[in-house]
Parts: structure tokens; C-alpha cells; sequence
């Protein structure tokens, strides 16, 4: 998220709770980011004393002023929040439809009714990874919300309709406020965490009953673990392996392994 005075790029922004904007570490203070509401901020006048009972202010005293933080741990969403989950449901929805334009990958899946399935198992796989990201950050007393973001939204949507890439990045979850390596590893593992999980599921039921539209979940659970793993830029594998090596490399050989072993069945 970009700070709404400097434009800066912050993974953990800071939540002005005056006016309700975003900004980085330099402008969150109401004063440096000329807060139209700064006059809130300002501490409240002491009551007047009688004369003969004031006292005369010391030198060495000094007031604060306490900004309140969101500290209840609890699961909650804003209506914003669930807007932009509708939208980019919906075209994760698209996305996961937009495989069967070929004839022969529709017969692979199992006919039309297993492609809305499968395509349904594409959605709530992309729900699950993002909720977890905001499930955790909001148990360790954060704020978290789902936004999307117009690049990620447009290439989402031009995916859709695209035979030749198919990219899944409509939004992510944004997180402010006060976290530490630990809690920011934990928060970025969520995600493909969940994902792995399915994978491994599916994988087992596949492995029963046989069913193509199984293995076909597995590929792409695992695919959107692998790719969220890799330790770049703002990708959750970027901050899982500055948290934790060893957690980073368990969870990354996993996904790839996952991934290899689906691909000749796809």
C-alpha cells in the first residue's frame, strides 16, 4: 500500500485514526501528514483552577498525547472489504471457467459439470489463501483488509479471456500496524500454508476415487503456493524466508514437489 502523502510504497502502513488514512513510518503522525482533522488530535485544556489553588508548571513536565490502536483480536469486515472480495471472486470465478475454452481440456476435467466445479474449487482456493493472511494478522491485533488493486484487477480480468497467460493476482490483503519479523513471517506463511493443505487433500482423494477435476485443484493449489514462495520482492516467500530458512524451505520443496508430480496429469 502507498503512503497517501508521499506516495511511498509500505508493506505495513499506518493507520491515521483521525482521518483514516494510510502512510508511512515518516508521515503517520496527524502534523506531518496535515491531518484535516488534526484538531482532534490536540490534547483537551485543563480546567480552570482558582488562583490560589494553581500550580506553577515545572520545567521538566510535558504532556502526550496517545494515539488509540486497534487491540481486540477478532475476525471482523468492513463493507469495502466484502465488495472487493465479490469482484475479485467473481473473476478468479472467470478464471477458473476460462480453462475450458479447449474442447480436449474440458473432456480431460470430466465433462461441464466437473469444469463449474473445478472452477468453483479455483475460488474458494484463492478465498482461503488471502482470509488466512487476514485471519492472522487480525488475531495477532491487526488491522487487515482484502483490497483490490487496479493492475492486479485489469490483468486478473484480461486473463479471463487470454489463451496464453493466465495470471490470478486481482488483490491482496493489506495489514497496518506495529509487527514484528516473527508476526509478519507468520501472517505471509498463512497463505500458501492453507493452500498446501488443500493440495495434499485433494491429492489424497484423487489418489481413492480418481477423479481428473482432483488433480487438477491439487495442481493449482500447489502452483499458487510455489509462486507466493518464492523469495522475491513483495511475494509472501520474501518475508517467510527472512523470518525462518528452515520453514521457508520445508514449505517451498513441498509445493514444488507438489506441482512436478501433477503436471503429467494435466
Amino acid at each position: 500500500m502507498k503512503c497517501q502523502k508521499c506516495g511511498k510504497e509500505v508493506f505495513l502502513p499506518f493507520k491515521c485514526p483521525y482521518c483514516g488514512g494510510y502512510f508511512c513510518p515518516e508521515h503517520r503522525l496527524p502534523e506531518n501528514h496535515e491531518c484535516p482533522k488534526i484538531e482532534l488530535a490536540q490534547a483537551p485544556k485543563r480546567e480552570e483552577m482558582p488562583l490560589n489553588t494553581q500550580r506553577k508548571r515545572e520545567p521538566q513536565e510535558y504532556t502526550v498525547t496517545y494515539v488509540p490502536s486497534e487491540q481486540k483480536r477478532k475476525i471482523y469486515f468492513s463493507s469495502k472489504e466484502v465488495e472487493h472480495l465479490t469482484i475479485a471472486a467473481l473473476l478468479v470465478l472467470g478464471i477458473g471457467l476460462s480453462i475450458g475454452i479447449s474442447q480436449p481440456t474440458i473432456t480431460r476435467i470430466g465433462g461441464p459439470i466437473m469444469l463449474i466445479a473445478f472452477a468453483a474449487l479455483v475460488t474458494v482456493s484463492f478465498l482461503a489463501h488471502e482470509l488466512a493472511h487476514k485471519f492472522t494478522a487480525q488475531k495477532n491485533g491487526l488491522w487487515a483488509e482484502f483490497r483490490l488493486m487496479t493492475m492486479g484487477l485489469i490483468l486478473t480480468a484480461i486473463s479471463i479471456i487470454s489463451p496464453i497467460f493466465k495470471i490470478i493476482h486481482p488483490g491482496a490483503v493489506a495489514i497496518s500496524g506495529f509487527a514484528g519479523k516473527k508476526s509478519v513471517g507468520k501472517i505471509s506463511m498463512a497463505g500458501p500454508s492453507v493452500n498446501l493443505i488443500i493440495a495434499v487433500t485433494f491429492i489424497a482423494l484423487w489418489l481413492v476415487t480418481g477423479y481428473p477435476i482432483l488433480i487438477f485443484a491439487t495442481a493449482f493449489n500447489a502452483w499458487i503456493a510455489l509462486f507466493n514462495l518464492i523469495p522475491f520482492g513483495i511475494l509472501d516467500g520474501f518475508k517467510i524466508f527472512l523470518w525462518n530458512k528452515k520453514i521457508w524451505a520445508l514449505a517451498f520443496t513441498s509445493s514444488l514437489a507438489l506441482t512436478i508430480f501433477t503436471y503429467p496429469y494435466l
